[in-house]
């Protein structure tokens, strides 16, 4: 049995103020501007940042033993720490579908006309890919959604052995990926994305979109086009909360009944990179 992550019954009141009330509108449209987030960028990537350190650590009980030893110049350098590599072991069995990251997971169908739908909101796989050739590929399949919130392992790898094409990159905005923004915005087709189609080994074409969000979220992935194995490194988020949504052809994934039971019910499955999701189909 899993870990489940309930929905909050009250969202934090600085974005109550920001996502219900009409004061907040101006506020919110100004912090999910790109521009502002690169000048917060700018300040993390400094040393005058290397003191917000110690106090996130205790803020978030975050347990550094699970870590690399590292000196870290900045604080950006400190929030891409890299997990010791035992601690996050994939499944080799090359039946078994791997999650490519730590985070918060949801998991929905894709209907014959390539919909999903999250939190009381429909996207389509052609918006959020703005590919309407690729959304065909998806009809039918599975959109697992991954939240990374600011206290998981913001780097990520491939769930597969996979031919991988370029990375192809949106434009948008920066909103935050807590709940309260989902309820109220269509936040994976608005905020910046990054996306790239892969050939797998086991589960057919799989597309894996990197979803930016408020204050920074920036987006490293590490290769353009290329062939790749299985837990090899992919890329990283920097500071800020984030997503990652993969998607998987008709007929090629079979997910876990326990997280489509989860979803269904309306609670978030907490898994971790290399965790075996589902098995091929």
């Amino acid at each position: 049995m899993r870990k489940i992550l309930l929905p909050e019954e009250k969202p934090k009141k600085s974005l109550r103020f920001l996502y219900y009330n009409p004061f907040g509108k101006p506020i919110l449209k100004l912090m999910t501007c790109r521009w502002v987030s690169k000048i917060a960028g700018k300040y993390l990537d400094s040393r005058l940042s290397k003191g917000m350190i110690k106090k996130y650590i205790r803020k978030n009980q975050i347990d550094m033993a699970q870590y690399e030893e590292e000196e870290y110049s900045c604080f950006n350098a400190f929030f891409t720490r890299r997990i010791k590599k035992e601690l996050r072991p994939f499944d080799s069995e090359p039946t078994a579908f791997c999650s490519p990251c730590d985070g918060k997971l949801t998991v929905f169908p894709i209907d014959q006309d390539s919909r999903f739908e999250v939190k009381g909101y429909t996207y389509t796989v052609e918006t959020l890919l703005q590919s309407a050739e690729l959304a065909g590929k998806f009809q039918g399949g599975y959109c697992f959604i991954f939240r990374l919130c600011v206290d998981d392992y913001h780097r990520y790898a491939y769930l597969d052995d996979c031919q991988k094409g370029e990375n192809v990159f949106i434009k948008g905005k920066l909103h935050t990926v807590q709940p309260t923004a989902l309820e109220k915005r269509r936040v994976f087709t608005e905020n910046c994305r990054e996306y790239t189609l892969m050939q797998t080994a086991n589960f057919g074409n799989v597309a894996q979109v990197e979803v930016g969000a408020m204050m920074v979220g920036r987006i490293v992935n590490n290769h353009g086009a290329g062939e790749f194995k299985r837990g090899e490194e992919k890329g990283r988020f920097e500071f800020g909360g984030s997503t990652i949504i993969v998607l998987v052809e008709k007929d090629k994934v079979l997910p876990d009944e326990e997280l489509l039971k989860n979803t269904q019910d309306g609670n978030e499955t907490i898994v971790r990179a290399g965790e075996r999701l589902g098995v091929r189909a």
